[in-house]
């Protein structure tokens, strides 16, 4: 820590940047590694690991089919209004009592407007008569209410049509088809996207796992970290040049069906890349990724002090980086930290990806109009991204599921590789259930000709056929003569 200081101390008074910056040596065996130049001067290393697939096993079976129908609607005031549509708005098919498909269904959520603090948006049942018309809750009487006036009405519906005019509405009309990827389907991909001051190698027990189970694996390093290249300008490390770089990385060893793991910040790239190629994008999991907010660089976040004073604070940076990461802070996280070169980037990189996390685009609606199936796993003990907003991104999303580790944090899949990689393979092998057939139409036949069929005997002696005025007297003779007899017994 001494020497730190120094060296910060060294770095104010010559007005120089101490720290070097350029792609750490890695000691790893060349297999399984290689550099990918994605610009002039711009290398990226990657591990790519192609399991001996002896036999290619094709995939088999029938694909589920998911509908996926949504309107989003986004009003002036800030408020989000989402329906899903289709029949099938969650990942299993909603069945009624009678056992027809339910055709409509809405999602009620509580959002509020990045910039600014607005009340909850109720969103009204599909069934329901009552519409919330805007911020007073004003809203429209159903048959049982009181019926107001009409100079009353025709001026309120003109102030609830000016009130709730919304300023942008998005449809989602599309059908996908997700099966299950295993090991040894050859036109399936795993791409692992890591965060700010991580590595490649904080996967190391999912890539080794996975890939001893015939998967492709593919696990690039940022800029700036691991052994890629870093750049010395700050420019390099804002979330667009980062993005194209995944993206380019993406087009090289993308396969038909790509599953997509992003761990923190490498959750925004997932997104990014999911609209970019919604075709290509099969399944995504989101490890401890934050809500669906657009991202904003902190204007009061100690990464904008000048570079000198981050090296001089670098070791109580580590340190409080292990207490908020791990759900433990033992000689086994320490030592974890170290082999997978997690948090072991420059000050400047650091500096510079931090200060570089703008991305506007990234806000509720970009994220509500994602149509792939999405596993969400929160470690319980996670200090930088609270649960309350990986269950907000659950909120939002069409298709997902939110898992949560109990013993994990931050780092949870370097905490607990075993749970997290079983949770992740569970969701790889996971499809919807197939819809029942429909049922075959019966052809009609008439009524008389459907009683006569139920009445074999009737067809047969139609002499024994009486017509239904005989039938009726025949009753009724019955009937009188029944008082009768009971009075003789």
């Amino acid at each position: 820590m001494l020497t730190s200081f120094m060296e910060g101390l060294l770095c104010c008074l010559t007005s120089k940047s101490v720290n070097v910056v350029v792609p750490l040596e890695t000691s790893e065996p060349a297999d399984g590694y290689e550099f990918v130049e994605v610009k002039p001067g711009r290398v990226l290393r990657v591990r790519h690991i192609i399991p001996d697939r002896p036999v290619v096993e094709e995939p088999t079976g029938q694909a589920g089919s998911v509908s996926c129908k949504r309107r989003i609607t986004v009003y002036r005031n800030g408020q989000l209004y989402i329906e899903n549509l289709g029949d099938r708005a969650s990942p299993e098919l909603k069945n009624c009592q009678n056992g027809e498909t339910e055709p409509n269904s809405t999602l009620e959520v509580e959002l509020t407007d990045c910039g600014n603090s607005t009340p909850p948006v109720s969103i009204p049942n599909s069934r329901s008569n009552s519409i919330t018309a805007g911020k007073d809750g004003a809203s429209e009487t159903g048959a049982g209410g009181e019926a107001p006036a009409a100079g009353q009405l025709d001026q309120s519906q003109q102030l609830r049509k000016r009130r709730r005019k919304p300023k942008r509405t998005v449809i989602i009309d599309c059908e996908r088809r997700i099966s299950s990827c295993k090991g040894s389907h050859a036109d399936v991909a795993l791409f692992f996207i890591h965060g700010v001051g991580g590595s490649l190698d904080i996967w190391g027990s999912q890539l080794d796992f996975f890939s001893r189970l015939g998967y492709e694996v593919i696990a690039p390093d940022l800029a700036g970290h691991g052994a890629s290249s870093a750049p010395q300008i700050a420019a390099a490390y804002t979330f667009y040049a980062l993005a194209e770089d995944i993206r380019l990385i993406f087009k090289r060893y993308a396969r038909k069906r790509n599953i997509l793991i992003g761990h923190s910040y490498g959750v925004s790239f997932c997104t990014f890349l999911s609209h970019e190629y919604p075709e290509q994008i099969h399944k995504m999991v989101m490890i401890n990724g934050g809500g669906p907010t657009a991202l904003e660089p902190s204007l009061c976040s100690i990464f904008n002090l000048p570079t000198c004073v981050l090296h001089c604070l670098s070791p109580l940076l580590a340190w409080s980086f292990l207490k908020a990461g791990f759900a433990r802070q033992g000689a086994k996280e320490k030592q974890l930290l170290k082999e997978n070169n997690a948090f072991n980037v420059s000050s400047f990189v650091l500096r510079a990806m931090m200060s570089g996390q703008y991305w506007p685009e990234g806000d509720e609606v970009y994220h509500a109009e994602l149509t792939v199936p999405i596993l969400l796993v929160h470690g319980m003990h996670d200090k930088f991204v609270p649960i309350e907003e990986d269950q907000r991104m659950a909120e939002i999303l069409l298709m997902a599921f939110l898992k949560v580790l109990e013993d994990g944090s931050h780092m949870v899949m370097m905490e607990c590789p075993e749970p997290v990689n079983t949770l992740l393979h569970e969701f790889f092998l996971w499809e919807p259930a197939a819809p029942p057939p429909p049922k075959k139409e019966s052809k009609t036949r008439p009524e008389t000709a459907r009683a006569l069929s139920d009445n074999p005997k009737a067809t047969s002696d139609p002499d024994n056929v009486r017509p239904a005025t005989a039938r009726q007297s025949s009753s009724n003779a019955a009937a009188e003569e029944k008082p009768d007899s009971q009075a003789k017994k």
